[in-house]
Parts: C-alpha cells; sequence; structure tokens
C-alpha cells in the first residue's frame, strides 16, 4: 500500500536505477506506443499541437522548436499562463478542449488535484513503462500513469546579491519574518500561481492550519508584491526592485548564468518535488501529444531542460544547476499527498479570502 507520507525528494539511488533507457533522441522516443513519425518514414505527419505551461516561456519555445525539428510536419502552439489559471483554463474546456499536453505547474501537486477534475488522462510511454510509481519512499508518477515526472524542482529563496550578504540571507521559512526583511519581499500569488501554492500547502502541512495561517499572516505584511506570475518575484530580485524571493532554484540559476545579481538558498526544509507531463483529455491531437510527452522525458528532451538550469529526471543527461540531488536530498520536506488532494481547492480558497 501507498505510504501516506511521500518523502518527494529523490535519492541517488533512485534515478540512477530509472534510467530512461532507450530515450536517446526525439525519434526513438516516439517510436514506442505513439503512433507518429518524424518525417523520415514515419507513418504520418503530426500537425499541430497545443502545449499549455507555466514554465519558462523562452524555454518551452526551444522545446517546441527543437521538436519540430525531429517531427517534420509538427507545430507547437504554446501557451502560457500561471498554473492556477492553466487549470481553470482547462476546466472550462473540458467539454471542447483546445490544450494536447500540459507540462508544469509547480510539482506535482497540482497534477494530483487535478485528476478528479477530469481534465487530464492515462498515457504510458513505451520507453518507460517499468519506472515504479514509487520508491524508497518516492512519488515519481502517478499510479495510473496521469501524469509523469520530467524534472525535479527544489522551492526557496533567491536573492539580490548586491543588496544581500550571503551570510545575511534567510537560511529558514521563519527567517522570512525578521524585520528586517519588511517590504523587501516578493512572493507569487498563490489564487495563480502553482509555486506560491505549493508555498502555503507545504507550510500548512508542515506548522498545522493554525500556526500556518498565522504564519502566512505574518508573512503577507512582509510582501512589497505578490504577481500572479511564479517568475515576477525572481525577476523583481535580479533588479533590486526586491532583495528576497519565493522561487523555485531554476528561475534563479538562469538569471545569474545571464549575469544577474542574484542567487539561491535552499532552505533547511523545504519542498524538493517533481515536475510532471500530462496529456489533456480528448485533446485535439492525441498522437501528437504523446509524442511530445515521448520528446520531453528522450535524452534529447532532457537534455533542453538541463540546460535551463533544472534538474533532469533522467540519469544519463547532466545539468547546469550547481545543485544535485545529494546535495538537496537532506533539505526535503515531507508532503502529506492525500491532505493535498483533498485540501487544495479549499486551501486557494481560502486564501482568496483571508489576503486578497
Amino acid at each position: 500500500m501507498l505510504k501516506k507520507w511521500l518523502n518527494v525528494a529523490a535519492t541517488a539511488v533512485l534515478l540512477s536505477t530509472v534510467a530512461l533507457a532507450g530515450c536517446s533522441s526525439g525519434q526513438e522516443a516516439s517510436s514506442g506506443s505513439t503512433p507518429a513519425g518524424d518525417g523520415s518514414g514515419g507513418t504520418k505527419e503530426l500537425g499541430p499541437i497545443a502545449l499549455y505551461s507555466p514554465e519558462t516561456p523562452d524555454m518551452t519555445k526551444e522545446i517546441g522548436l527543437n521538436f519540430e525539428k525531429a517531427f517534420k510536419g509538427s507545430s507547437i502552439n504554446v501557451q502560457y499562463a500561471g498554473t492556477n489559471v492553466l487549470v481553470n483554463r482547462m476546466i472550462a474546456e473540458k467539454d471542447n478542449p483546445q490544450a494536447d499536453v500540459w507540462y508544469g505547474g509547480g510539482g506535482f501537486l497540482p497534477f494530483e488535484a487535478a485528476k478528479d477534475k477530469d481534465i487530464i488522462t492515462s498515457y504510458t510511454p513505451e520507453a518507460i513503462k517499468d519506472w515504479p510509481e514509487v520508491r524508497d519512499g518516492i512519488k515519481l508518477r502517478d499510479k495510473d500513469w496521469k501524469w509523469i515526472g520530467a524534472e525535479v524542482f527544489v522551492l526557496g529563496f533567491a536573492y539580490n546579491s548586491d543588496l544581500v550578504k550571503p551570510e545575511e540571507a534567510p537560511k529558514t521559512w521563519d527567517d522570512l519574518l525578521d524585520p528586517k526583511w519588511k517590504g523587501k519581499i516578493q512572493m507569487p500569488n498563490p489564487a495563480a500561481s502553482g509555486t506560491a501554492t505549493l508555498t502555503v500547502l507545504s507550510q500548512l502541512m508542515a506548522r498545522g492550519e493554525e500556526q500556518g495561517w498565522d504564519y502566512f499572516k505574518k508573512l503577507v505584511e512582509q510582501m512589497s508584491a505578490m504577481p500572479d506570475s511564479g517568475s515576477a518575484p525572481s525577476k523583481a530580485v535580479a533588479k533590486g526592485e526586491a532583495h528576497i524571493a519565493i522561487a523555485f532554484d531554476f528561475m534563479v540559476y538562469e538569471m545569474k548564468a545571464k549575469g544577474e545579481k542574484i542567487d539561491f538558498i535552499v532552505p533547511d526544509k523545504t519542498p524538493v518535488i517533481v515536475n510532471p507531463v500530462s496529456l489533456v483529455k480528448d485533446g485535439p491531437n492525441p498522437d501528437g501529444g504523446k509524442a511530445l510527452i515521448d520528446y520531453l522525458l528522450s535524452k534529447e528532451g532532457q537534455q533542453t531542460l538541463a540546460n535551463w538550469y533544472h534538474i533532469p529526471i533522467s540519469k544519463d543527461v547532466e545539468s547546469k544547476t550547481p545543485l544535485t540531488l545529494e546535495k538537496v536530498i537532506p533539505h526535503a520536506q515531507e508532503l502529506d499527498i492525500d491532505w493535498v488532494v483533498s485540501n487544495y481547492d479549499r486551501v486557494r480558497n481560502e486564501w482568496r479570502q483571508k489576503f486578497q
């Protein structure tokens, strides 16, 4: 029986044993259960594919362009918005779905919550059909293959390296309440952002609801802004408009690599969680959607993620991020997945009532 408490960080053993066997390129990835070709002798052209994603627009655009090169006759239309905005859109479109693939959402919690909304459907890529659901307490995919982890995210703190010395940067979630940070912190809006929804859920689980809501009452008073976009607070830090932001690791390292004055802190205990991809139920191009999922999990697709400072789920791909699983495992917070599924919408609505 699946343990109620799942440590969502991966161990080195996990990802070293869960290999993407046979996925060395987009073409190879799609040769399994996807009835589509690459333009060089395959069964048919894939046509237009609609991708809904809250992830970095430039990165998802690159994924689309690379896919189009690998699969002639295909075209990727990326629709970018915050996770909760996209979920609400898919719910509204349920009678006439417009998306084929949903990729990313601040980790797998929004995907778990979306399963009973009947907007995503099962798909088992041939190349990874032997993946376990859980290993050593780690949730790698949905039990019914309604979502599949594509990478690993770490939730933590961005800081402006010109305005904040590393030794002065917050190291724990309680450190964010220090009066010296009042008016100098930004976090995304949990009503729109999966990043912020994960922040709220994880702290309520860690502290209990009464103390958790009290924590956020104090934290909101520290904020200078709460934009809808999960990446906007990090961008504000890079510009010097904020000193500290709540963010995922890769956002910060992307900016740092471009010369921005920004760096990242992994808190003492924090969510370390897989970020999934799903096939949208009754999407207009299911064959194309399956091929895109295969490609994202292939070595070529994984390398694109790694080049954007994501921690890939494939052991065969080396990332540009300075973080490794070995470094972040000791920081991983345990998350009660059953509680998340039961309370995801309630917590978001309660946030709106309390703080908007």
